[in-house]
Formats: structure tokens, sequence, C-alpha cells
């Protein structure tokens, strides 16, 4: 029977939202709607949940005007509790009789894997979808989650932020649903001052363009190409080019119905001050974008989505009185910082708790610069080298107490360059005070300099020797330190800068350091629990760009330094995938049959048998070049050349398999055909576990 099917449409209007409760309604809307229609087994063709700060609308394409009937088996309680031993039926069987509205004859028996059970059919006649949607409706606006929520008026109910109209259209038809006083209905309203009248909503078809007549655009993708499309046209009015910052316009988009631009300006005097300081006043605060002339310098104006075109004139003159106080302010800020010497504030970090067992900031900077200049030396740093990252590592966490930093964290590194160089610190010293923050996430990119690279390796070694010693390790969501982003950083840096170090002699060089704390790890403890940390972390890292399975092959060979690894995961990846697969099949079977090897090593297949199979001496050639062939390879860093004198072998192998059978009967030719196997296996161990290829 066909079921005849409508298009739903709900929409929830209410005051402002802010913009990341848009964001996570919208995500989530669809996903509990789609999980209570199927519960309800009423199927559809798709929903799509699109919305504004003023509202929420959730559409949900040919929903079945009628639930499908229900005609499923239900396993009960097992046969041995339904009946006594005189085959009547208990109270268990007569319950689950109930339950499922039958009669307790209509049950019958059942074999499982489990033994015999009683089971019945449940059918229920499906019911018209009107009947449902109300409840349904109900408790999806009610679910809705986020981050706080509020009641108003007398109501019982919570929402983001007051609810103050309901649409619940089903098809042409009104759903009849109730949330906080609110009866839903078709009507709406257009955009709060540009088309603020209450409007009917003549069809879900004709829904959007009915609101984007009245200044709505509803669907988020349109707002946001309508809204860049408009910035770029107001910058290139304003005689320059858009800053580019993804963060800003996801979070204007939430901002608007319908998006508007004004230019704004400032005094050119305030272009004194850093580029970062200006675009984080108008980024931090405002959510304003900046604009760089044709010659890239930043221009002393700005540009604000908003969401009425207004009195413009209006907007700009309150948004600019706005950002001249913003950047006044800034501005006494950095004169006042520029008074005191970054090295002089370095007292000051005492007075700051980096963790109470790990000591204070001032503490962790005496470690990182004696860790600083440990790696430089491990590193072969030059000497002017050596000492600009050790001056860095002094400088690089000063800027923490100045007020423009007190005042927008986010210019931490930023603002200890810039007042680096205004004290005449080397431009190389400065940059990599910046940049030892770097990578900051997973987008971000890393230190480009040695020094700034280095400095950074040695902040980051230091918070996970020290938080891991003291039982601090990552649990779950938990990572209040942010140890996970730490451990990413220090493997994207070594393996961007080329540096072959591994994790446990990363631990062994900061650990001492610790000397004097209350810890709960000793050295070897702390070194085995961080390098199976940064193991799962490499593992993450380059399975996003190489296939698993060579990841892992390779990981199970080399787990402790990332630059090898990947080296080698890389020459693996780019054997043919046909060769691996044949390399993975044949060495699964050597690494299973080389578990029963007996010890000692092998000798040539002569000494225990007069004729040798040509395949087994084949073999045992192969193996015996094998061994230098790697090994040279290994040591010249040519992993590619490395593999492909493993993948080799396994023709060889396969051969040998075929016509060898390796458990004879005969204990010492039985023994050394499984040395030479296990010699096999080991020799490719070496470089990777071939064996895990294809699994």
């Amino acid at each position: 029977m066909t079921v005849d099917a409508r298009d739903l449409l709900l929409e929830i209007g209410v005051e402002e939202l802010p913009s990341s409760y848009v964001d996570g309604a919208l995500s989530a809307l669809p996903q509990l709607v789609d999980k209570k229609l199927a519960a309800l087994r009423l199927s559809h063709a798709g929903l799509r949940a699109k919305g504004t700060p003023r509202r929420l609308a959730l559409f949900v394409d040919g929903l079945a005007s009628r639930q499908r009937d229900l005609d499923e088996e239900v396993l009960g309680p097992s046969a041995s509790v339904a009946f006594d031993k005189e085959g009547k039926p208990t109270k268990a069987a007569e319950a689950f009789a109930k339950k499922l509205g039958l009669a307790v004859t209509e049950l019958r028996k059942v074999d499982t894997p489990k033994g015999a059970y009683v089971a019945g059919t449940r059918r229920e006649a499906g019911r018209d979808a009107r009947e449902l949607l109300p409840e349904v409706l109900r408790q999806t606006i009610s679910e809705l989650p986020f981050r706080k929520s509020m009641r108003w008026a007398s109501y019982d109910e919570t929402f983001g932020r007051p609810v103050r109209w309901l649409v619940a259209l089903f098809g042409d038809d009104v759903v009849e649903l109730s949330f906080a006083g609110q009866r839903a209905g078709r009507t709406t309203y257009g955009h709060r001052f540009l088309a603020p009248a209450a409007r009917e909503v003549t069809s879900i078809a004709s829904y959007e363009a009915d609101l984007l007549a009245a200044h709505v655009v509803v669907d988020p993708a349109a707002r946001r190409l309508a809204m860049v499309d408009a910035l770029h046209a107001a910058a290139a009015r304003a005689g320059g080019a858009l800053i580019d910052d993804e963060f800003l316009v996801a979070e204007n988009l939430s901002l608007v119905e319908e998006p508007h631009v004004v230019v704004g300006s400032f005094e050119p005097r305030f272009l004194e001050l850093p580029d970062e300081v200006i675009l984080e006043v108008a980024r931090g605060h405002q959510r304003y974008f900046g604009l760089r002339g044709p010659d890239g310098a930043l221009l002393p104006a700005y540009l604000a989505v908003v969401g009425t075109a207004l009195r413009p004139d209006l907007v700009a003159k309150g948004n600019d009185r706005v950002m001249r106080a913003r950047l006044s302010d800034a501005r006494f800020f950095f004169d006042e910082d520029r008074k005191v010497g970054l090295a002089a504030r370095r007292p000051k970090l005492d007075g700051i708790v980096f963790h109470n067992r790990l000591g204070t900031i001032g503490e962790k900077v005496t470690r990182v610069v004696a860790l600083t200049g440990a790696l430089a030396d491990r590193l072969k740093f030059s000497g002017d080298e050596r000492a600009r990252a050790v001056r860095a590592a002094e400088l690089a966490k000063c800027d923490l107490v100045s007020l423009m930093v007190g005042e927008f964290p986010e210019l931490q590194g930023v603002m200890g360059r810039a007042y680096a160089l205004s004290e005449g610190e080397d431009p190389r010293v400065a940059a990599a005070i910046r940049e030892h923050y770097l990578p900051r996430s997973a987008s971000d990119a890393v230190a480009p300099s040695r020094e700034g690279a280095l400095v950074g390796l040695a902040d980051r070694l230091d918070s996970l020797v020290g938080c891991f010693a003291i039982g601090l390790s990552p649990s779950g969501a938990a990572d209040p330190f942010a140890l996970r982003r730490a451990c990413l950083g220090v493997l994207r840096t070594l393996i961007a800068q080329g540096w072959d170090l591994g994790t446990r002699e990363l631990v062994r060089l900061a650990y001492p350091a610790f000397s004097g704390k209350k810890l709960e790890l000793d050295a070897a403890a702390t070194e085995e629990k961080l390098t199976a940390f940064f193991r799962d972390r490499l593992r993450n890292l380059l399975v996003a760009e190489l296939p698993t399975d060579v990841v892992d092959a390779c990981l199970a060979a080399v787990d402790d330094r990332s630059l090898d690894a990947r080296a080698r995961a890389v020459a693996l990846a780019h054997l043919d995938a046909a060769v691996r697969a044949g390399a993975g099949e044949v060495f699964k079977r050597v690494a299973n049959i080389a578990k029963e090897a007996p010890p000692g090593d092998a000798s040539h297949p002569a000494e225990h048998e007069a004729s040798p199979h040509a395949s087994e001496l084949a073999l045992w050639d192969a193996i015996v070049a094998a061994r230098p062939a790697i090994s040279a390879a290994m040591v010249a860093g040519d992993h590619a050349s490395a593999f492909g004198v493993i993948a080799a072998l396994s023709p060889r192998l396969a051969d040998y398999f075929t016509h060898v059978f390796v458990m004879a009967e005969a204990p010492a030719l039985r023994d050394n055909r499984l040395k030479m196997l296990r010699g096999v296996r080991d020799v490719a161990s070496s470089v990777a576990h071939f064996q895990l290829l294809g699994g």
C-alpha cells in the first residue's frame, strides 16, 4: 500500500539567540527529529535545518502521513521461567503476553543459541501522523541543547531565549502544538526593523521566498554568500581588500537575519600600534573585519556586519566611537608596557602558578631555558643559533605579565615580539618569541625558524613531562592542560624541522629538571607512559595522510622516533599496493610459523639434508644478501631501497612454501627451517612489520 506523504515545517520564533546557540541548535534539530520519527515508524525523504538569530526552522521532506503497521516477533523469558514443570504458564508468561496484547495461548516456544524461549508477535496498526506530531515537536523544542537555558514569565518550559511564536505545518494543515504559552499557527514575522509586521506562511514551498521578501535570509549558506559578497564590495569601495577571517564570517553569520555592511574608520595615529593589536581589538570585542591597502599596509578602516540598512551613517558613528575607545585603551597599554623591558618583567612570573605541584611560570621558564640549551647542543646548533634560542626562551613568557596581554590574552607572543623589537633585541630572537606558540591548532603552521621551533619544543616538552610525572595525563575528554595539542605540536615540529629525536630521549632530557618536586611517576614510568601517548598521537597524525596498515606496520618497528617512522611509512606507501598486499599475506604466514622456532641461528640447508630443494637454497641466498643490503640502506636513510629488498623476498617465500614442508619429521631439519623463517621475520621486522599489511 502506498503511504501518502507531505512536507513538514517547524519554525521556532525567538528573541535573538547568541551566535553559538544558533549553530548548535541547527546542528541538533535534524538529529533529534530523525531519531524520534524513526522510533515512531514514520518514514521521510530527508531533514534540513535553517535559521537566524530570531528563528530556527526545520524542514522534513516527504514525511509519511501514517505510521507503518507494526508486525514483529518479540522474544520473552526462557521457556523454563514462562512455564512450570507441568507446562502451565507462570506469572512471567502472563505478564509477557499482556505486554504484547496477546492471550497466553498465542505465545510459542522458539529455540535460540541460549536455549528455549517464548516469543510472541506484537501487532499494532499505524496511527495518523497528525496525532503523533504535536508531541514529537513539543519534545524536540524542549530537548534542544543550549549552553544555558532560561525560563520566562510563569512557564515551566525552558529554552535558549524566550519563544515568541511557533509555525508548525504538515502539508497544508496546522499541527496543534503548544509550547511555553505559544500555540502554533501560520503566522511568522519578518525582519525586526525592516519588515516587522506579522505575515502568513501560505505554503511550505514558498516559506523561504516569502521571508526573503521580508528581509530575512533563512538559509545560512545563502546568508554567508550574500555577506561575503557584501564585505568584498564594501572593501573595494573603501579602497582596500578584505582581510579574510573564517572565525569572523562564522560569528557574524548567525548574528544577523539579513547581512548589511557598514564601513567604519579610526584615526591614522592608531596605526602606530602593531597590526595584530588593531585587528584583535576589532575582531575580539567588536567582530569587525580589517582592511589592507594595495601596498599591504593596514588601513585605518574596518567593516562591520549589521542587521539593518537603516541609517548606516548613525551605525558607523556609534561603531567608530566604540572602536576609538578600545584603541585608545590599547594605545595606553602599549605605551605603559614599553616603559618596562621584557627581561625586567621576568621576576613577576614567579608570582604566577603554573601548577601547584610543578611550581610557577618563573620556574617553568628556568627549566625551558636549560632544556632549550640541551636540545640545541643535541641538534648541533651553531653558537649564534643556540644563543638566540636561549635568549628567546628567557623572554618568551615575559609578555604574560604585560597590560596588553592581560587585556588581550590572544596576543601572547605577538606582544612579546613587538616589545622585543622595540627594545632592540635581535629580530630573530623576537620572531622566536612569537613563533614558539606555533602551531596553536591542527590547522596552524609550525614555527618557521629553528630558534622558534626549538623554544616551542622545549616549552611543550616541559609541560608534557611535568604533567605526566604528577599523574595528569589526559583521560577521556578531560585535558585541562591541552596535552594532546602539545604532543601534536611536538610531533609536527620534529617532522617539519627534520629533527630525528626519539620520545624516550626527549623525556630523559626533560625529566631531571623536576628534581625536588613531588612526583608520582619515576623517570622510567614517565618515559614509558609518554612514549605510548606520543605513539598514539603520531599514529593519528600519520593515518590522516597514509594508509592505516602501512602506518601500523612501521610504528610496530619504530615507535618513538616520529621523523623516522614517517619516512618509513611514506616509503612503504609508495610501494605498489599489490606488492604490499602480497608481502603482507606471505609475512603473516612467516610470523605465525616463526613463533615455533627454537633458540639459535639457522645454518645452511645443505648441512641438514643431502639435496635441499632449489627454492630453499634460493631463499637462503636471498636472506644472506638481504641482511647487509637492508642494513646499509637503513644507515643511509634509504627506506625505499630497504623496502624493495624485503618486498623482493616475498616471491621467494611464496615459492618456498609451495615446495618445502617446514614442519619436517626430522627434528634438526625442522628446527633449522623454523630458525631460517625467524631470521626472515627478524630482518624484515627491523624495518616494518610486514605481517600487519592488509589487516
